[in-house]
């Protein structure tokens, strides 16, 4: 075997002979490559910008959540993004909703009013309704109120958002679920007042129990909101005006009298005091007077009493002469005469008295 022959290998076959490009076709070659060099780096700049689009900032007094096709990418207040620059897939990967947490927002419920525009309202341009027109309730709202009146009302409330992925996720609109829960508080409050009350007497009580009610909607639905103000107005029916203005005009009426008496009532009252208080002063003083008066003679007699101890006899002699002196002052010629007396003179042939002459001038 070690003596055959070696075959010898076959050569490669020669390669072919390269054919010349034409101009044009290098041409288009050249261009076709610069092309897709242009499209390449295009494409890139379209990618950056499509990136760079999911930049957004969310301000101070906000909060954002992205949603990834259609729902949050975290649970909890971890979805919550703060104050600040923030990325995210660009729409329709990625949408991020921005919430205001300090922003006041409003809604208003008309379910009670009539129909009419604010431009009429501001200019009082609202067309009269003659008496006895009946209501048409297809277009005019309108409540019942405790003692079976129709009102007219209506509300503006004012609010904020508290829980931002309750008021977010949980309902399909929650402003319209805060209307209706405003709706809902007006309507039922209009029904625990009566028509007097709702419209005069009572007007902040009745805006009260509308804001109160509202309130514990909204906590008891859990709309995620937290009420600021509740502006309540109310009105008679527009058929109906001329009757409520004349009751109201006898209301005022009535209230004015009212106050005239309880100012006669007053004023009478303060004189009557006035008077008590003088004459009570008076006898106080009268009082002390008497009561100082009694204490000096009963030291008086106090004091007098050591020389009746003394002398009773001479004692009551000096104090009977003190007393016929006191009580016959004008009488000219006084003579008194004891009990016993041991010794009587008499003075008969007195000097007659002088005559007073006016001296001349």
């Amino acid at each position: 075997m070690d003596d055959l022959p070696l075959t010898p290998k076959p050569l490669p076959a020669p390669a072919p002979p390269e054919t010349p490009l034409d101009a044009g076709s290098q041409a288009l070659a050249e261009a076709l490559r610069s092309s897709f060099v242009i499209i390449k780096f295009v494409m890139l700049v379209l990618v950056a910008v499509f990136l760079a689009s999911g930049f957004f900032t969310v301000g101070p007094q906000q909060q954002a959540i992205i949603l990834r096709f259609g729902r949050p990418v975290a649970q909890g207040q971890q979805a919550l993004l703060g104050p600040g620059l923030h990325w995210s897939f660009p729409y329709p990967i990625d949408e991020p909703v921005i919430v205001s947490i300090s922003g006041l927002q409003q809604v208003q419920s008309s379910v009670g009013w009539y129909a009419t525009t604010r431009e009429q309202e501001l200019a009082g341009t609202e067309p009269p309704v003659p008496f006895g027109t009946p209501m048409n309730p297809v277009v005019d709202g309108y409540a019942i109120t405790a003692d079976a009146n129709i009102v007219h009302v209506r509300a503006t409330l004012t609010y904020h958002i508290s829980d931002p992925i309750g008021y977010i996720f949980d309902f399909v609109n929650a402003s319209n679920a805060v209307q209706n829960a405003l709706d809902d508080a007006l309507l039922y409050a209009a029904s625990r007042f009566k028509i007097d009350d709702l419209l005069v007497r009572d007007v902040l009580g009745f805006k009260d129990a509308v804001r109160k009610r509202v309130s514990e909607l909204i906590q008891e639905r859990q709309l995620g909101v937290t009420v600021e103000a509740c502006d309540v107005g109310s009105k008679a029916p527009r058929q109906l005006q001329a009757a409520f203005q004349s009751v109201l005009d006898a209301e005022l009426r009535r209230s004015k009298v009212i106050a005239q008496a309880r100012g006669y009532e007053i004023q009478t009252t303060n004189k009557a005091g006035a008077e008590a208080t003088s004459r009570i002063k008076l006898a106080e003083s009268e009082r002390a007077r008497f009561v100082d008066d009694i204490s000096s003679r009963a030291k008086q007699f106090q004091d007098l009493l050591p020389k009746y101890k003394e002398n009773p006899s001479l004692f009551a002699e000096q104090r009977l002469a003190y007393t016929l002196g006191n009580v016959m002052t004008n009488v000219q010629d006084k003579i008194f005469l004891p009990e016993k007396p041991q010794e009587l003179r008499l003075q008969l042939n007195r000097p007659p008295a002088k005559p007073t002459t006016e001296e001349s001038p």
